[in-house]
Parts: C-alpha cells; structure tokens; sequence
C-alpha cells in the first residue's frame, strides 16, 4: 500500500478530556503521582502514561509528536521549542569530542553557524560538501564521520538531495543519514527513501501561521528516548522543550496542511513558469530547468507539487532591496525572513537568514547578492499576484 503521510494524520484521533474534539492541553509544568515508586519508574522511563516534568514531555507535545510521526513514518518523534532546539540536539547526541561530519555546504544559516563556529569548541569537525555530488560526499567521508547532514531542498538555493544515494553511503559506512525536511514536508518523506532522521523547523509550512516557534525530531523510538533521557538526552538536558499551548496550536494546522502545501505549490509553479518565460533567473524545482527536476519528481509524492519556495536573481543588492519595498508596500507580501505564511513572503538571503555564512563561501555555493527567495502564499488569484509583480519590476526597471 503506499505511503499517504496526509491520511496518517487524518487518522490520529484524540478525544479532549470532556469528550472535545481536540485533546484537551496539558497546562501543567510537573505531575503528580499516587505512589512514589511511579515516580522512581517515571524517573528510570519504565512508566508509561505517566508524565514527569513538561521539560522531558506532555501529552500535548506527545499528542503532536505522534502526528509528526506518523506524517514522517517514523516510530516516534520528540517535538522542540525551535528547529535549532531540535538541529542541534541530534547532533550533540550522536557527536562527541573527535567525531566529524559530512554537511551539505547549502544549509540554514543557523544550521551552518553551529556545524562551522561552535561544534569545533567542542572537536566536533564538518566538512562542506556540493551535496548534489554523490562523488564528492563519498569522497569526504572518514571513519571519524558519525552524521551525514543535509537539507532535502535547500537553504537558500533550492539544491536538492539525493536522499535515496545520500541512504546508501550512509548505510555502507555505518553512519546516521540526518534529513532536513522542513521545506518539503508531504511532498518528500525522507525516512521512506531510506533516511535515519528527519527534522523538521515547525516554525514554518507546518505550522502555517507565522505565530509561533517549533521544531521536531522524527526516528526510531530508541533515538527520541535517548534525547529525552534525564540523564544524559541532550533534548532533556539542553531544554529546549515545547510548550503544552503551542504544542496544540501546531497540532491544530497540522490539520490543514495538505490543503496549504498543494496551493502553495500550485502558486509558486505558477509563477515559476511565468517569470521564467519572461527571462529572469528563476530557480525551482518544478521547473524542468532545474538540475535537480527528474530526481525530485522520483522522489515526490505528486499530489503535493513541488513546494512553496523558488528564487529569482535580479543582479544586485540594491535592485533586490527596491523590488522587496516596492512589493511590500504593494501589498504583495511582506519583506520578512521565515516561510509557510498565508502572504507571501520575500528576503535576500546573502543578507539575512544566510548572513551566517562568509562572502566568499557565499559565492563559491552560487549565492549572489542579487537573489531573492520567496515562500509564495496562499493567494487565490495567482494569476493577478503576478501581474502586481511585474508591474512593481517594471517600475524599478528591472526590464
């Protein structure tokens, strides 16, 4: 039977305390118990149902993790507070002093900040590699190497993995295939490509609302209870943990994404096709210009498109900055870092969420100042949102 991640969720159902259609939130930081030997047991993880402290879980943030879960098709999941408090988690649990790993070279900001500046202070190495070359990430691994880290379309500049041969690599050397997934979830599930891990920034597409700060870890039931472990789970330990409210939030637009991810993508291959036709430098992977066309349509499932984001380059930083003020004051979108949001949304990544990463790294990756990302919205007249742009290109004469 194949894989339906939408179904999966639709699936879950969870009664609220009183009989509510949602689950009612768990608006408690500790939990009492009727005997102390559960609470022995609940400390030793050997109690199930019972719940400890809200920094190791809830049952709001169990209730949205197995959501998660069960989109991803991993046992279990552990959701966090923010998508670094789940990124960096992970790393610190299969990394120790000495180790290294193997990152694709376009990755968040944030994400390439931690593996670049701060995992050397503690003799954690990273080597950057063109993650799109199978050869090259072979080539870069050693018997030091624990994590193979990447992105499944990337951040900023829409590169996409190979996740089926990233698998294969990682399986041959022993070694944990990390996937970030948050600018494709429905549309890719890495786990079924063979991924050990997923992650996801809840943040953005999930969530939807621009309103709220997530992330989540997806694996096997053995990796969610080591991060929570009160001993040595680096979730646990780092405390970056969810809260009940928000946890119920998320869960409540998880509801809702299948329709979101399927306009979203519909939108931005709209405008895709269009602004390609025009001639500008229009990166997406909907697109059959790009490199990476064939290989995410074999990895796809179809019905959710080719996701929310695509790039144009308009040549300069100054240019990109007046079409972003233009469009904003249009009432085209907002000029705002994030994406997953109802308007559309637009940045110039070697400024903002990308600013992490050095010039010249920046330009030996093809990021150039005049770049664009856009996490299309939700409009439901894509056609008149494009005419709004290009007459706000005109008007700064980018034709």
């Amino acid at each position: 039977m194949a894989f339906k991640p939408a179904n999966n969720i639709q699936d879950l159902q969870y009664f609220g305390e009183f009989g509510g259609v949602n689950p009612s939130i768990s608006d408690s930081s500790t939990y009492t118990f009727l005997s102390a030997k559960t609470m022995f047991d609940t400390f030793e993880g050997n109690a199930d149902g019972c719940y400890l402290y809200s920094r190791h879980s809830s049952p709001s943030n169990l209730y949205l993790g197995k959501a998660l879960a069960a989109m991803e098709g991993t046992e279990a999941a552990n959701v966090t507070a923010t998508g670094m408090g789940a990124i960096t988690p992970v790393i610190l649990q299969l990394c120790g002093a000495g180790d290294h790993i193997v990152s694709s070279r376009t990755i968040y900001g944030g994400t390439y900040a931690f593996l670049k500046n701060f995992a050397p202070r503690l003799e954690v190495k990273t080597t950057f590699v063109n993650i799109t070359k199978l050869d090259e990430v072979e080539a870069a691994i050693t018997p030091k190497t624990k994590i193979l880290y990447c992105e499944t379309v990337s951040n900023p500049l829409l590169e996409v993995a190979d996740v089926p041969g990233l698998a294969i690599l990682a399986k041959k050397y022993n070694i944990q295939l990390v996937v970030d997934n948050t600018f494709s979830p429905l549309s890719v599930s890495p786990k079924l490509l063979g991924a050990n891990i997923v992650i996801h920034s809840l943040t953005k597409f999930i969530n939807g609302s621009s309103d709220t700060m997530g992330g989540v870890v997806c694996g096997t039931q053995e990796l969610i209870d080591n991060l929570r472990n009160v001993n040595d789970g680096a979730s646990m330990l780092l405390g970056a943990s969810m809260d009940s409210l928000r946890a119920a939030s998320i869960l409540k637009n998880m509801r809702t994404l299948h329709i979101r991810m399927k306009q979203h993508s519909y939108n931005a291959l709209y405008l895709a096709k269009r602004f390609e036709k025009d001639g500008i430098k229009t990166v997406y992977p909907g697109l059959k210009s790009h490199p990476s066309h064939k290989l995410f349509t074999t990895m796809m499932h179809k019905e959710y498109g080719y996701g929310g984001m695509l790039t144009i380059d308009v040549g300069s930083l100054d240019k990109a900055n007046e079409l972003m003020e233009l469009m904003q004051k249009e009432n085209i979108g907002y000029l705002a870092v994030s994406l997953g949001f109802y308007k559309t949304l637009f940045s110039a990544p070697g400024s903002s969420t990308s600013s992490e990463i050095p010039e010249d790294e920046q330009a030996a990756m093809g990021l150039t100042d005049g770049l664009i990302r856009f996490s299309i919205g939700l409009d439901n007249d894509i056609e008149r949102t494009y005419k709004e742009i290009k007459k706000c290109m005109k008007t700064v004469g980018f034709f």
